[in-house]
Order: C-alpha cells, then sequence, then structure tokens
C-alpha cells in the first residue's frame, strides 16, 4: 500500500471551568490531535483501499500516545474519546472509514484496553470544514455525564487530496452533567455498554 504522507499536525488541549455554574474544582480537559495526510485514492475508484488501514495503525498510536502527554502523561486521567476524519472533495467518504481501525483500536490499546467502542463522525469537505467529533466514556458507552463533543478543523485542511485524521480524548465528564442515567462509578464492564 502507499506510505503515509504526512504534511501537518495540530494538538490542542481546551480547559473548562464552568458552564455557567459554580467553578469546578478540577476543570475539564479536552484535547484534540489533528493529523493532515495525503489521500493515496484521491481522483479515482479504487476497489481494494482497506489495507491501507494498517499502513495508518503506526500513525493511530503515535497519536494516542501524544494525546495522553498533551493530558498530562497519565492514561489514567483520561475517561473519554472519540475519533473523527475529514476527507478532502477528491475523495469519498469511505476514505474517512479506514481511520476506524487504526484510530480507535490505538487509543484503546493506550489507555491499557478501554472497553467501550470510541464513537466517530467522518464526512467529505474542504479547507475549514469543522467537525463535531462524539466523545463517549472509555468503559460504557451509556455513560450519560460523558456524553460529549469537540469541534475540530483547521483553515487550510483538508485540500482536495487530503484526509485530516482525528483523535479526542478527554479527562472527565462535562461540567455541570446532572441529566441522570449512569453513573462512572456504576460502570460494571461487563460489555463496554454499561
Amino acid at each position: 500500500m502507499p506510505e503515509v504522507r504526512v504534511r501537518k499536525k495540530l494538538t490542542v488541549v481546551e480547559e473548562i471551568f464552568h458552564e455557567g455554574g459554580a467553578v469546578a474544582s478540577t476543570p475539564l480537559r479536552r484535547a484534540a490531535l489533528l493529523v493532515v495526510i495525503h489521500n493515496p485514492f484521491a481522483g479515482a475508484y479504487i476497489e481494494n483501499i482497506a489495507g491501507f488501514m494498517d499502513d495508518l495503525k503506526p500513525l493511530g498510536l503515535d497519536m494516542a500516545r501524544a494525546l495522553v502527554e498533551a493530558l498530562g502523561g497519565d492514561a489514567k486521567v483520561v475517561e473519554g474519546y472519540g475519533k473523527g476524519a475529514i476527507v478532502g472533495t477528491a475523495g469519498e467518504i469511505e476514505h474517512g472509514a479506514l481511520w476506524h481501525v487504526p484510530g480507535g483500536y490505538a487509543m484503546r490499546e493506550v489507555l491499557g484496553g478501554a472497553q467501550a467502542i470510541v464513537s466517530s463522525t467522518k464526512k467529505v469537505g474542504g479547507p475549514g470544514t469543522r467537525l463535531d467529533v462524539p466523545i463517549t466514556h472509555i468503559n460504557a458507552s451509556y455513560v450519560r455525564s460523558h456524553f460529549d463533543a469537540m469541534e475540530i478543523g483547521l483553515a487550510d485542511a483538508p485540500r482536495s487530496d487530503e484526509i485530516l485524521l482525528a483523535l479526542v480524548m478527554t479527562t472527565g465528564a462535562r461540567i455541570h452533567a446532572r441529566v441522570g442515567g449512569l453513573k462512572a462509578s456504576e460502570i460494571k464492564g461487563e460489555d463496554g455498554l454499561r
């Protein structure tokens, strides 16, 4: 398969202290790492593209490790995650789906075998396209307090022959989460859902 050609990377860490209520004793931190790569399938329909997922696995691991570092270096502080891709206009949505395995499994591995499926989204768009990356708890998808999203994007990406790949991690629940549901302290750890 083609080599992975990276044009640029961006890491951003957001700290949220309150959402209108009292200031939280510990701010929620959300971090995103974006990598813009050349899309080797842009401009033509290629039937067999799945092998490129294997080529993306080292990049996924590097990105997941870098996100943990951006959040202080301790994987144990990470409670939420998500992933996404924006495919440039000479590509197709299926090229974004190539990120499912390398992005998701990398985060699960780096976080010590997280059990929940890594929520995901993808779209086709041009430079400046924004994407809301969904976030769920790393061990139980039904933990309502951790349902969140982080908007990502770059002004100059993706170009038509590029893919913007994104990983997101968070350190906890939404600030002032109070709509009930399964609590993180109640996770049974049986199936990645509860």
